[in-house]
């Protein structure tokens, strides 16, 4: 059999097996040719996917495609003697890579004849590597901006039974609208809810704060540090979580500030030392140390292009206000106490 023919064929029955109408010899034929080599297990991965991506939420009432997937894959990783397999994929915005990989990681469960079944299913796990960042489009359409040394986590079924995903890092989010499906984002210390929507989430693991800037719409924000559930943020508006103490604060204006990071910028308003080292450490990919405990306490303002002004550049800035002294070493930058 030609390639060309034999996908077309595997695409027939990818197709029909989406859509529940393979007959028993059909469905071997497929298991077999998903068993015989890993490119074409990673063909019905995306095919399924794309597959995914196309059905509105209404469209899935009718039928549970996500049972018979995992009954079926389940079968197919049994033969293999597989228990897990990563899927790479590289996506290139800003000149910068993007990784991309399908975990398993997570399990769902369902009833057949009595007893439950756990089956595996696949999540996408999208990475922005340091110094560089990167636009993508999620299933339901909502846009996503990731700044450097980000990651977003989401399920396969992702924009059809629900719009659930972590978030480590930041991101700007514009939200599709969609009343039956809220947005949701885990991101450790804080989980917010929307309907549709525009903002920003910064909660990098080794931040001192996250923050949850809103420009357009409502956001309604759970602090889980205290387990409280803050009121609905308006446009204009951040709360700012301290991941020490656990206590929010709620600031009005300013928030256009939040994204100016999509445009290339480096904005530090009256930001924590420690975190501005961070930031940097992000966008230029080099490592900083702070020597001294009391410059963790220290604050900078600041705007910085990021593509037009070099690391150097920006620390001489601020060591011009006879705060700090800085020495380098290739990729390795000690900052002290002047």
């Amino acid at each position: 059999m030609k390639q060309t023919e034999e996908n077309t064929r595997m695409d027939d029955l990818i197709s029909e097996y989406l859509s529940h109408r393979l007959n028993e010899e059909e469905q071997r034929e497929l298991e077999r040719w998903i068993d015989a080599s890993a490119e074409n297990e990673r063909y019905f991965h995306t095919r399924r996917e794309i597959w995914l991506a196309s059905i509105s939420a209404k469209d899935t009432s009718s039928f549970d495609s996500d049972k018979g997937f995992q009954k079926f894959l389940n079968r197919v990783r049994e033969q293999k003697q597989s228990k897990e397999r990563k899927l790479i994929l590289k996506k290139y915005a800003y000149t910068a890579a993007v990784v991309a990989l399908l975990l398993l990681v997570t399990y769902s469960a369902y009833w057949q004849g009595g007893n439950v079944m756990r089956n595996r299913f696949q999540d996408m796990v999208v990475e922005v590597p340091m110094g560089s960042n990167s636009i993508l489009r999620l299933p339901d359409g909502t846009r996503v901006h990731l700044n450097a040394g980000s990651k977003i986590i989401y399920s396969q079924g992702f924009g059809v039974d629900n719009r659930n995903l972590q978030l480590s890092g930041e991101g700007y989010f514009e939200v599709t609208k969609n009343k039956d499906l809220p947005f949701r984002i885990q991101a450790r210390e804080l989980s917010v809810e929307v309907l549709g929507t525009t903002f920003n989430l910064r909660n990098y693991d080794d931040d001192a704060e996250a923050v949850v800037s809103l420009l357009e719409g409502k956001v309604s924000m759970i602090n889980h540090l205290n387990r409280e559930e803050t009121l609905p943020l308006l446009p204009d508006e951040k709360i700012v979580l301290n991941k020490r103490n656990g206590k929010t604060q709620l600031v009005r204006g300013k928030t256009g500030y939040a994204t100016e990071w999509t445009k290339g910028y480096l904005f530090f308003d009256e930001k924590l030392l420690p975190d501005i080292a961070k930031e940097l450490e992000r966008a230029y990919n080099v490592n900083i140390q702070i020597a001294d405990d009391t410059l963790n306490n220290y604050r900078f303002y600041g705007n910085f292009v990021r593509k037009e002004q070099t690391i150097d550049e920006i620390l001489n800035i601020l060591a011009s206000t006879d705060k700090i002294a800085y020495s380098k070493r290739e990729r390795n930058i000690v900052i002290t106490l002047k």
